[in-house]
């Protein structure tokens, strides 16, 4: 053997050529077996699974104090760079041949295919329910939006219009939202100045009415049809019982009207503009304030909530391009540059809190903000995580990590805040006007009533989840439900501790 070892050696020696050539045969050879291997299995499905958050670390002990770096908690509130995809829009009379042609890899890529389709079809957002000739002259579906998009495609016009309208909380004729009924206004020249008088009157003719003057208050009564905006004359804050408000419409028999005393209001689709200027404070800010929350409590409605009523960016601890493009110029301005009214933050360390003046704290309840929290990591502002991330690893992870900062959270803020108001999202949704009140009034701003009127009828903006895709199921279990408890009497007893009232009722569990 090893002669003839030797003897290669010394043939190769003399012609340096043949070896060089037999070498490049070999790792030519070598890339053709990988190739070959790399087409014959499985091919791989990208962006179906996303693993744990970057920093989520084991899980941590019940009801220990978790400390947590600045660095998890960026990573945490930055969005993620993955694009989410719908089903393909395909026609199964054509499945079967194409898949006959397909051979031995057909066969495979249509197994992986099917089980795509499968969790895909399981997380559809919305029910398909046909094609529809679209009457220009009577139109049902009146709002419209355009983008800039390359190609258009079914999701990407459901997420729009999820973002616009909330099917389950309001009723709506056409594109304009009920409002209530309310008792004549004193001075309703005043409060409604464009009237119109309206013998075949019935709903969708006052909104068009209103719509065309622009003004976003469409008000029946009886045959007259008043416009207008929300006022201190007309606030829309004291609702009548809706009986009073039904009498038969002369143009639609199966509509209310109102009546003379008793008007029924809708909301148009024309945007209130008193409240939509935004600019950057014209001089420094002496103090700095903070809007602190744990991820998920409704930091970013607040924002908006703010700037509206305050006509003043906000900044922010961290920057968020996806939020500076949906028009928080302030994401961009560094948290000290003093130009914003207040910075977002979700930092809960003594060292980050006390760099603050003052702070109002949101608060919200656990059990929907670590819901929220998770939608927002695995699916955007105002997207949802798939199925596969709540039946999946990531979602006990993300409660064993996330539940404990809750509760510290707020501990902290309250600890180490030199003043703190503190806000409930639930009472912030509840009575908006009051509660806005109070947040600006910490703000140091004395906010137009108007404006804050105006606020109320634009208050969603487009950052709140359309109700298109609940769980069906709840994702809690009786270990998670009793470790989040145990958190709520802490926050709770720190509350009272302070002569605050304690949390909301209905974050206990029923």
């Amino acid at each position: 053997m090893a002669k003839l070892l030797v003897k290669l050696q010394r043939y190769f020696r003399r012609k340096p050529v043949r070896f060089f050539t037999l070498l490049a045969l070999y790792l030519a050879a070598g890339s053709l077996v990988f190739l070959h291997s790399g087409f014959a299995g499985e091919p791989t499905v990208s962006g179906s699974q996303h693993g744990p958050g970057a920093g989520e670390g084991p899980g941590l002990p019940y009801l220990g104090v978790m400390q947590l770096s600045r660095g998890f908690k960026a990573a945490a509130t930055m969005p993620e760079g993955g694009r989410r995809h719908g089903p393909w829009f395909k026609s199964t009379s054509k499945e079967p041949a194409e898949r006959g042609k397909a051979g031995d890899y057909g066969s495979t890529q249509s197994r992986v295919l099917r089980g795509r389709s499968g969790r895909e079809k399981e997380e559809d957002r919305a029910r398909y329910v046909g094609c529809y000739v679209d009457n220009t002259r009577r139109r049902t579906l009146r709002g419209v939006s355009f983008f800039d998009y390359k190609k258009m495609t079914v999701f990407r016009c459901q997420d729009n219009c999820a973002e616009r309208y909330d099917k389950h909380l309001e009723t709506a004729y056409g594109s304009a939202i009920f409002r209530g009924c309310f008792r004549r206004p004193d001075n309703v020249s005043i409060a409604l100045p464009v009237s119109q008088l309206m013998l075949n009157m019935s709903v969708d003719k006052c909104v068009d009415f209103c719509t065309e003057k622009e003004y976003p208050l469409s008000a029946l009564a009886g045959t007259a049809c008043r416009c207008g905006f929300p006022t201190t004359c007309f606030t829309l804050h004291e609702r009548e019982d809706e009986q009073l408000c039904a009498q038969k419409c002369a143009g639609e028999e199966f509509e209310s009207c109102g009546t003379a005393e008793y008007l029924l209001v809708y909301q148009t689709q024309v945007q209130d503009n008193r409240c939509m200027d935004r600019r950057f404070l014209p001089t420094r800010a002496k103090q700095l304030v903070a809007l602190a929350s744990f991820p998920g409590a409704g930091n970013t409605w607040a924002r908006h909530l703010i700037e509206l009523a305050t006509g003043f960016y906000t900044g922010s601890y961290y920057f968020d391009g996806s939020l500076y493009n949906k028009g928080f110029k302030g994401e961009r301005d560094h948290w000290r540059s003093g130009r914003t009214i207040c910075i977002k933050t979700h930092e809960s360390g003594q060292k980050e809190i006390e760099s603050f003046d003052s702070a109002i704290l949101l608060i919200r309840n656990p059990y929907k903000a670590l819901m929220a929290e998770f939608n927002r990591k695995y699916g955007g502002h105002i997207g949802f995580a798939a199925h596969a991330h709540w039946k999946g690893k990531e979602w006990p992870e993300f409660v064993a990590n996330y539940a404990p900062w809750w509760a510290t959270h707020t501990l902290d803020w309250l600890r180490y805040g030199k003043k703190v108001l503190v806000v409930h999202f639930e009472d912030l949704k509840r009575d908006l006007f009051v509660q806005l009140q109070r947040m600006v009034g910490l703000l140091g701003i004395a906010a137009c009533e108007d404006r804050l009127l105006c606020v109320e009828g634009q208050k969603d903006g487009n950052f709140k989840r359309s109700g298109l895709r609940k769980l069906e199921y709840d994702p809690y279990t009786p270990e998670m439900r009793k470790m989040i408890s145990g958190y709520i009497k802490m926050v709770d007893t720190a509350l009272k501790l302070r002569n605050l009232s304690g949390v909301p009722d209905d974050y206990y569990p029923r």
